[in-house]
């Protein structure tokens, strides 16, 4: 506490002399075997010392690759740099989250700390094959810069995501079905290695046009969530493949599926910035 009370702002950022320095202290007390890990906190905004990404990033894969890893926690507003503070934690074999108000802090620090420092599953790929026969089109919902080629699903030398205790990772595509086609609509693999046993594992699963819900109502609520979400950001983003949807309808949704999510605090959170980004595009400051 005295240390975080010692600090004072001076104007300027070299994230790389304070990841530098990071890394110095990291590695004087590694501990083979264990949580080996530098924590970022920062704006991502870097106007002093080496300024571009690419050294920065280099930097931290490096790091990663002889056990220490990185998590990077985002603050500020205006000029945040989210894409620097993603990337990091890509690189850096981590986590990449972002605080705007306390209960966000107490959230990563505290009620879920082990999922922020512990990982369970090392260089996880997910990796769906569709049937020609079924799927006459699909597309991958985000992930641009996450994107594993399908010839290196098994290449385990190829980096890939971090999965740490308590978390979850979800994979939307978009897919347009032949007419009535029957049969499997395709396989979906798991693979990862576990870090305890350095041991890869992969699981592979066919799912079928009948396991499909009717309609979106019916569907499992996590998917329902997790679909008004994703069409929440392609239209923040103005996505080419959003055109025809609209805020007013994202946030009808939202205020639908919190029902089924009564006590879920960010479910809530999410509800109140689908409502307010369609009251400010439309001028209804009435809405919800």
């Amino acid at each position: 506490l005295a240390a975080v009370h010692s600090l004072r702002t001076e104007g300027a950022t070299n994230a790389e002399a304070g990841l530098r320095l990071g890394y110095k202290i990291a590695a004087s007390a590694m501990k083979p075997g264990g949580v080996n890990r530098v924590i970022l906190c920062s704006d991502g905004v870097a106007n002093t010392g080496l300024t571009g990404a690419g050294g920065i990033l280099d930097t931290v894969h490096r790091e990663a690759k002889r056990g220490i890893t990185i998590s990077t926690i985002g603050f500020g507003m205006g000029n945040y740099n989210d894409v620097l503070m993603e990337q990091l934690a890509d690189r850096g074999n981590g986590t990449y989250h972002y605080v705007d108000r306390l209960y966000d802090a107490r959230r990563i620090f505290s009620e879920s700390l082990s999922g922020t420092l512990q990982v369970i599953a090392r260089d996880a790929k997910v990796q769906v094959e569709f049937n020609p026969a079924v799927v006459a089109a699909y597309r991958l919902i985000g992930y641009e810069n996450r994107d594993v080629a399908g010839r290196d699903f098994r290449n385990n030398y190829v980096d890939a995501g971090e999965v740490g205790a308590g978390h979850s990772v979800t994979a939307l595509y978009e897919i347009e079905l032949w007419d009535k086609e029957p049969g499997a609509i395709g396989t979906v693999s798991v693979r990862y290695q576990d870090p305890d046993t350095n041991r890869v594992v992969e699981l592979a699963r066919e799912f079928f046009r009948r396991e499909m819900a009717g309609r979106f109502e019916d569907a499992d609520p996590r998917f329902q969530l997790a679909a008004t979400v994703a069409e929440y950001a392609e239209l923040l983003r103005h996505n080419y493949w959003a055109r025809g949807g609209d805020l007013k309808q994202v946030a009808d949704m939202a205020v639908l599926v919190e029902d089924r999510f009564p006590y879920d605090a960010d479910v809530s959170e999410f509800v109140d910035l689908a409502s307010r980004a369609y009251a400010i595009e439309s001028g209804d400051r009435r809405y919800r």
